[in-house]
């Protein structure tokens, strides 16, 4: 049988790449482009840990109040928006009132000077979004837009943009598309010109697709514009402020000294009380603890105090996916096998506990991703990352590499593989 020995070194090797990249984030040439992979000082953060906008926005050129359902449209829309671009720590209210919708939501990774007027440009362009014909007729108007995403074109192969209207937007672009067969529709973010599509049937089903693109980036330029020109009224901003971090200016600097204190606290007991099977469960939790971190700054999904619960949470159930490993290994050694037949049944009968106490919160994290918003969405992604990478290091990577350290012969001793007080018992 082919050796495994230097498994425990690639797993290392790879661990501590993980680490470095979590850190301090990599940057690598490739011709006239580059690799950039963000770590964790390009990581976005909250509200409640670096602070950022608070605004206000009214409704432009409407000579009447809003309605309090056109607000509530207006704040789905602005809702779903920050939800897609990962601003998680958000608050979106409104003042009937008034007629204000008013938004806060965190400063981007990259922010130095914080300028809210820089900040609110990412919310996206909140102008009008129509549909006009060649003359300039509206048809109708984007609110009526339900969804515009990305769609792969079945026919040509290429990327498209996928329409999707209301009840009455079905009705009105029925109509449109019968009489302008052959023609063009213009749609216009209030008097810019976006796009222009050839209609080449007429379309009752209320789904439409522009093609056209010269690839996937112009196609989800496009759709974005689309989903946030969908709002009922065009609207500016009336005023903005910052935000200070709730938790205070240095709560991230504590934070982070606290996760390596107690990191290297847990460390330190596991080795202690465990012995080799605790280093591989130290290796397991660093795999795991720097994958969340990359899992977080690469997309730029905003970390809130919720979502930092959530990695607690993950770390906690990764410590105890190992020792429940550890003391089923021990037990097995107890029981008479020999090293390498403990191990080989002490994961085998671990799995199933490890297993069910990882579905159970599974299938919450799904829940909350699915129905959930805002701080909800970074709890439960943070929750969904963390049972990821706990199979992935503390089932698998811990799996291979004490199978590996058990390959040496210095290292097949069963005292190496029992806990501390079963060694003061035996």
């Amino acid at each position: 049988m082919k050796s495994k020995k230097p498994v425990i070194f690639i797993i290392i090797a790879i661990a501590l790449l993980m680490a470095y990249t979590a850190i301090f984030g990599i940057h690598i040439p490739i011709g006239s482009d580059s690799l950039t992979i963000l770590g964790a000082p390009d990581m976005r953060y909250g509200i409640d840990i670096r602070g950022g906008v608070n605004a206000a926005f009214q409704p432009e050129n409407l000579d009447r109040k809003p309605t309090g359902d056109e607000l509530e449209a207006a704040r789905a829309i602005i809702e779903t928006r920050l939800d897609q671009s990962n601003i998680l720590d958000r608050d979106v209210t409104i003042d009937k009132d008034n007629g204000y919708i008013l938004v806060s939501f965190p400063w981007k990774a990259d922010e130095k000077d914080f300028n809210p007027q820089n900040a609110m440009a990412e919310l996206g362009e909140t102008a009008l979004l129509t549909f006009q014909d060649a003359e300039g007729n509206v048809l109708l108007e984007g609110s009526h837009v339900k969804k515009a995403q990305v769609e792969l074109n079945q026919q040509t192969n290429e990327y498209a943009v996928g329409l999707t209207f209301d009840e009455k937007g079905t009705k009105e672009f029925s109509d449109a598309t019968k009489k302008l067969v052959g023609k063009v529709i213009n749609i216009y973010m209030d008097e810019t010109l976006i796009q222009t599509a050839t209609v080449r049937e007429h379309i009752p089903s209320g789904k439409a697709q522009i093609d056209g693109m010269s690839g996937y980036d112009e196609a989800k330029d496009i759709s974005d514009k689309i989903n946030s020109g969908a709002l009922p009224f065009a609207m500016t901003t009336k005023n903005h402020s910052t935000i200070s971090p709730t938790l205070g200016s240095g709560a991230l600097d504590i934070m982070v000294q606290a996760g390596i204190i107690a990191f290297c606290i847990i460390c330190v007991l596991l080795i202690f009380y465990y012995r080799l099977p605790g280093f591989v469960a130290c290796i397991a939790l660093l795999i795991q603890v720097m994958g969340q971190i990359l899992a977080l700054s690469v997309p730029q999904m905003t970390l809130t105090l919720t979502g930092i619960a959530g990695i607690i949470l993950s770390i906690g159930m990764g410590v105890d996916a190992n020792v429940i490993i550890a003391e089923r290994i021990s037990d097995e050694i107890k029981s008479g096998k020999s090293v390498r037949s403990a191990i080989k049944s002490g994961f085998k009968n671990a799995f199933s506990s490890v297993f069910d106490g990882n579905i159970t919160v599974l299938i919450v994290g799904v829940i909350l991703m699915l129905f959930g918003s805002g701080t909800l969405l970074s709890f439960a992604y943070s929750l969904l990352t963390g049972i990821f990478f706990n199979f992935v290091a503390g089932v698998t990577a811990s799996r291979l590499m004490i199978w590996s350290l058990s390959e040496y012969k210095g290292l097949r001793k069963p005292g190496l593989y029992t806990c501390w007080s079963r060694r003061i018992s035996l």
